[in-house]
């Protein structure tokens, strides 16, 4: 048996509105089609890669959270520093920006250790303006880059 088609389909989904009105049910595939299928071509996406010169600060602001008591907290830090939040400790290892435009973006070395552990909880490059795509990963603290700091 061959499709007929959407417009069988169209006839199908319309018959029983038509039956409640005039009692008996008629299915007659339509001539002509209801729509042409239009395929745009696809515009190619530029994949260029653009090169950003990065200039180095000498310090960063992070805020931390404590998700139990919901305390905030402002940490203003030097590239080296370490910090009490809590039962974690965080370190700063590096703050870059993009040299033409400091205040656009910050892109900074973290890591941080709970207490009484060895291995760090998060060792890596946190994006300002992308907190979540590289995040800590803790039961109780969210630690995350706001801005570099020239001070």
């Amino acid at each position: 048996m061959k499709w007929p088609g959407p417009a069988l389909v169209l006839a199908l989904s319309v018959a029983p509105v038509a039956a409640q009105q005039s009692g008996d049910i008629r299915i007659e595939p339509l001539d002509e089609p209801i729509g042409e299928l239009r395929i745009e071509p696809f515009e190619p996406v530029d994949t260029e890669r653009r090169s950003v010169e990065a200039a180095e600060a000498p310090g960063a602001v992070l805020r931390g959270l404590d998700k139990v008591s919901g305390e905030v907290t402002e940490m203003q830090m030097r590239v080296g520093e370490r910090r009490r939040l809590g039962r974690i400790e965080v370190t700063l290892g590096a703050c870059r920006y993009p040299s033409d435009n400091p205040a656009g973006e910050a892109f900074a070395w973290v890591e941080v250790r709970s207490d009484g552990r060895a291995k760090a909880d998060f060792a890596g490059w946190m994006i300002a303006s992308s907190p979540a795509l590289s995040a800590l990963d803790h039961a109780r603290y969210d630690v995350w880059v706001m801005r570099c700091s020239m001070t």
